[in-house]
This record gives structure tokens, sequence and C-alpha cells, in this order.
């Protein structure tokens, strides 16, 4: 049957063709004739390969391959240029190879969920296209900061999988409108979320974060699901407190980052005398009371913000969001609404 379909594509020229479903353990070599075919379905069979024939179907632009038994990208994708969309859902693939990927730069839809990847190669960022990618339900351990090339990014579901943490490269997916990364083992989201400036959705349920990134309350979200984390909850505790000796390294970052930030050549200057300056005197958070910048947080700060009040979120919770304060002194004006957090013995 699926032979009959096949012969009657390339005799009318077609320029599609569906084989999904129908039980099917390898492909005929008559594909290699099928060079007007735009989108061919494959979903719902028992490949576990394809034909080094595939090759010819130049103009292939979507491509399903969910539902079958592939232990890798089958190499052959790697000719198909014009592919826009790929499907591989749900087959048993545990290895991206790098040479497949840097060969397919015009995707823009990439469906990988429910594999066994462990991990994705740095050549994703040859995906200069891709707009929606998926690889929920897989191993994924880490991420590379290379996927924060991948600049035309707008959807990205990484749900399910086993990520301790995310690296800040993707704060520069700055057209990202729907991130998932619900039940993962996240403990934190790093600092400098508002370059998700576009953000809309962001799914975080299910992880073990304790609070939000500094300013987070500024995004301009639309969707926020957050259930199932280990969020500071707001009581209040008596505690005992000591001003702090600020040691020489920290005098002298918070002395040369003011300077720059005052437009001196100070930080060009230092780092001609310590090559590394640069890299550290990059991690420096500025005070939420006296807006000074400075290198090392006095102490582990936040406020409580209500989505529905201060984010238009149509959810009256209050979460946490973590405050940068530099001392003791700013910690102890008045006027600010800044807790710092205790970790309390049950």
């Amino acid at each position: 049957m699926a032979s009959d379909l096949v012969f009657r594509a390339m005799k009318a020229n077609a320029k599609s063709l569906n084989l999904s479903s129908r039980n099917l353990t390898e492909l005929s070599k008559g594909f290699g004739k099928l060079t007007r075919v735009l989108w061919l379905r494959l979903n719902n069979n028992r490949l576990t390969t394809l034909p080094v024939g595939l090759q010819c179907m130049q103009q292939l632009t979507e491509l399903n391959l969910g539902n079958n038994a592939f232990e890798e990208m089958p190499p052959v994708l790697k000719h198909l240029h014009s592919l826009k969309k790929l499907h591989l859902y749900r087959n048993q693939i545990s290895t991206l190879h790098p040479e497949v990927l840097e060969s397919l730069s015009n995707l823009i839809v990439l469906n990988l969920n429910h594999n066994k990847i462990r991990s994705i190669p740095t050549a994703i960022k040859s995906l200069s296209n891709l707009e929606r990618f998926s690889i929920a339900d897989n191993q994924l351990e880490e991420i590379p900061a290379e996927l924060g090339l991948v600049s035309k990014l707008t959807e990205m579901n990484l749900n399910r999988n086993k990520l301790r943490e995310i690296p800040q490269e993707l704060y520069k997916l700055t057209q990202l409108r729907k991130l998932s990364l619900a039940r993962n083992n996240l403990r934190e989201l790093p600092e400098g979320i508002l370059g998700w400036k576009n953000l809309k959705m962001l799914d975080v349920a299910g992880n073990h974060l304790s609070m939000f990134p500094v300013n987070f309350h500024l995004l301009e979200l639309e969707e926020l699901y957050f259930e199932g984390n280990s969020l500071v909850q707001f009581e209040l505790f008596t505690s005992t407190q000591q001003e702090e000796v600020l040691s020489l390294k920290e005098h002298a970052a918070r002395f040369i980052l003011k300077e720059h930030l005052n437009k001196s050549s100070m930080v060009s200057r230092a780092s001609l005398l310590l090559p590394d300056i640069q890299t550290m005197l990059s991690w420096f958070g500025m005070c939420a009371v006296c807006f000074e910048p400075f290198l090392t947080t006095w102490v582990e700060c936040v406020q409580f913000i209500n989505l529905r009040k201060d984010m238009g979120i149509k959810n009256s919770q209050n979460i946490p969001v973590r405050v940068l304060l530099c001392s003791s002194a700013c910690f102890n004006k008045s006027g600010h609404s800044y807790y710092s957090i205790a970790k309390v013995k049950l």
C-alpha cells in the first residue's frame, strides 16, 4: 500500500505525501525520485533509518518523523537544506550530531520531545532562523551557552528534564515570548532577567526556586506558573546583627565601579594591571537603597511582589523577588520594604 502511494506521488509530481501510521520499518529507494515534495509525513511508524536517496528531496520544507524508533538524528537530514519544520518527537534519540545541526540553518521549528537526549551540542548556534524549539521530556542536565545565540527564538520548551541551572547567556534571547522550564531541578534563575524583555509566558513550576531574580517584577508577563517550588515565605523573626567589615578587595571594587559608572577610564587602566578584573567586575550589583555599585552582596534580601497589583497578572499571590543591598547601613534605613532571608531549622 505504501509503495503504491509513493508511485502515485511520483507520477503526479505531488507536493505532499502522507505515510503516517503505515507500520513501516523501512522506506523504498523510490523516495529519491520525489524531488518536488514539499512536506512528508512518516510519523507513527517503526522506522530506524532513512534511505540515502532522501537527500534528493531538496525542496522538502516539512518532515514529520515523530513516534518512530530512531536512535539518532538520521545523517541524511544534513542534505535537506530547505527544511523549515522538523519533528522527531517520541523516538529513542540519545545523541544530536553537530554536523546535522550545522546543515539545518533554515529550520524554523524543531521538535525533539520525548527522547533520551542528555546534551545539546554547541552546534545548536547554527540554527540561526529557529523560532520554536521544543526538547521536553528528555534527560538534559545542562544546556550550552551557545543556545543564547539562536536569536530568533520566540518559544522554547525545556519541561521535564534534569536541568540544575540555565546559563545567563539565555538572556540574549530578546525575542523570546514563551519559555517553559517546569519540572526540572532549578534552584535559581540567573540575574539579568530583563534581557527577556518580550517574555509573556514563563513556566517554572515544579522546581526548587526560593525566589525570583532582581527586577523580575518589571517583566511584562501575562502568564506565570510557579507552583511546586520552595519559595521564601513572609514570616517575621527577630535577629541579631553585626556591622560588617569590608575587605580590601571589596573597597577597591566599589571604588573602581563607581568611577567606571561615572564614565571614567579607571576600569580600562586597572585591567592593564589585572587582566581578569573586567570579568570579575561584570558581576557587580546595584544597591536598591543607595543605588551605589558593589561587588559582594551584604545580605540576601527580598521584596514581596503582588502579581495582580504589581505585574498585572491574573493571580493575587505574592512572590519573593531578590533585592541587592550593599551594607547594613542601607538595610537599616527607613522607608523601604526589603526583608533579609533567614534559614530556619524545622
